[in-house]
């Protein structure tokens, strides 16, 4: 059966149900790439019923437990619990690496503004806020002649989730960038996290932008037009950066995208 886009698979019959997994090949099972369904092929292994079929111990013991689960799963044994977010405790991290590399104070300063701010929408949606920000930046390891990774550390006037004040102490890298040095990587680290409105001991610093809650109206922009509707600084300059991680091979989110939900046709 099929409700709005989603196949209903328990509602599906038997027979159609069989039909459908004896014609799948064994590679559109989730988790299933191509080396596995190479080796799984030379094992006679070629649908996605070949697969279900298969002795789960054998299958854990010539690949891992990951793929006897699936196999599991597939013969309707729950063994895969869905995970709920996880919750960020002690430090957040954003960190991307680069499809080219960046060699000058003036990209490096999009990107640290770019993922300040990507923090600062993190921090907001698990309800916390960071006392000490660490950007960095590194090189390849196979650039063994431009061998860099300059790191600063900043103490936060105070508590906080604004991306302005996340965004002006990620730049405090920027005196360390090497200009000519093909950086291919850069992150941001926030720690000494807390629970937003966490009783304070003392009277704590508020910036001016926190104080006129420019960080919660940014988010809610986003939220309504889009994530590239509005940014700060550089990371406002939305011509296409060349230095923006490529993602045309990245798998479909099948299972964790309302958008990209599989729809299933059953004859």
């Amino acid at each position: 059966m099929r409700l709005g886009g989603v196949c209903v698979w328990d509602r599906v019959p038997e027979t159609t149900r069989e039909h459908v997994l004896r014609r799948l090949p064994v590679i559109e099972v989730w988790g299933i790439g191509p080396r596995v369904t190479k080796h799984l092929n030379a094992m006679g292994i070629f649908t996605v019923a070949d697969f279900r079929d298969a002795d789960p111990v054998h299958i854990r013991e010539k690949f891992s437990i990951v793929q006897m689960r699936t196999l599991l799963e597939l013969r309707e044994t729950p063994c895969i619990p869905l995970e709920e977010e996880r919750e960020i405790k002690d430090q957040l991290i954003y960190s991307r690496s680069f499809a080219e590399p960046v060699t000058t104070r003036d990209g490096m300063e999009q990107v640290l503004s770019i993922y300040a701010q990507m923090a600062s929408t993190r921090l907001h949606r698990h309800d916390r806020e960071a006392k000490v920000l660490t950007a960095w930046a590194m090189t390849s390891a196979f650039n063994e002649d431009q061998s860099h990774q300059p790191a600063a550390t900043v103490a936060l006037p105070g508590y906080s989730t604004d991306p302005v004040v996340l965004t002006k102490a990620a730049r405090k890298l920027l005196p360390k960038i090497r200009p000519g040095t093909r950086y291919a990587r850069a992150g941001i680290v926030v720690t000494e996290l807390r629970l937003v409105g966490a009783q304070p001991m003392f009277k704590e610093f508020v910036s001016a932008h926190e104080a006129k809650h420019i960080g919660p109206l940014l988010e809610q922009i986003k939220h309504e037009h889009g994530p590239a509707a509005i940014d700060l600084g550089r990371a406002g300059l939305r011509d296409g950066p060349a230095w923006q991680m490529r993602r045309n091979m990245m798998s479909p989110r099948y299972t964790t995208h309302w958008g990209e939900l599989l729809t299933v046709k059953a004859a």
